[in-house]
């Protein structure tokens, strides 16, 4: 899908740790377009760069060169109140592990958003992360605190929380690295129908072939370089 206005768009991205003699560019003038509804694998050995891609990605560094723009929207001059903003409203996380807070139940995890970004409780914010619990099939078990659950059932929880914001892009760090085979394959096959469903763009970030051998698009990066970028069914 290459229509409208990318929900993520790298420009000539560059990032650089450290400074003088110690400076160490890790990333070397990435350019990338997601668009709505897709749903891209990046993969890549370690040490190539991914997790500061998806940071400068997540807005939770800034690039050294070049421009980030998240859904339409220009990051560069963005404050941190901006960019919070931005992310909270655009953007999902998934991550390897679950970062629920083991004191709450499912539901107040699947509520933690709504609650971080000053609303509150009611009705109808309860009522919808309910129907968020029951369409990742959890909706029996939202009485539950993370300890009561499975990996999986936990990894479920966390996608949950991550729609609760309606985001435009959902972005996934090795979401089943943490998980067995059998698990994986369900938690990819519920990325896969949300994916479906909503229209939701994915970019998912795994080591494992397998997935992302499934996904509609495999972006490689290898030495902070993008060295393929192809569509399933295409010749790499």
């Amino acid at each position: 899908m290459a229509d409208g206005v990318p929900v993520l768009a790298l420009k000539g991205v560059r990032h650089t740790y450290g400074q003088g003699d110690t400076a160490t560019e890790v990333l070397h003038g990435i350019d990338l377009a997601v668009h709505p509804g897709e749903f891209t694998a990046l993969i890549g050995p370690s040490g190539s760069g991914k997790s500061t891609l998806l940071n400068l990605i997540g807005l939770l560094e800034q690039p050294t060169h070049g421009e980030i723009l998240i859904d339409g929207a220009p990051t560069a001059t963005l404050d941190d109140n901006g960019r919070s903003a931005l992310r909270n409203r655009a953007l999902g996380f998934v991550f390897q592990f679950h970062h629920l807070l083991p004191a709450f139940s499912a539901l107040e995890n699947v509520l933690m958003p709504t609650l971080v970004n000053g609303g509150r409780a009611g009705a109808g914010s309860v009522a919808e992360a309910m129907a968020l619990l029951e369409a990742v099939g959890l909706g029996d078990l939202h009485g539950r605190r993370p300890a009561q659950l499975s990996g999986g059932q936990q990894q479920r929880v966390a996608i949950a929380r991550a729609l609760a914001s309606r985001p435009r892009l959902l972005l996934a760090d090795e979401p089943t690295g943490n998980l067995d085979t059998h698990t994986a394959d369900d938690i990819f096959a519920l990325f896969r129908r949300i994916n479906r469903e909503q229209g939701l763009a994915f970019l998912v970030v795994t080591h494992d072939p397998r997935l992302a051998a499934r996904c509609d698009r495999v972006v490689q990066l290898v030495d902070g370089n993008i060295v393929a970028d192809h569509r399933q069914g295409q010749t790499p």
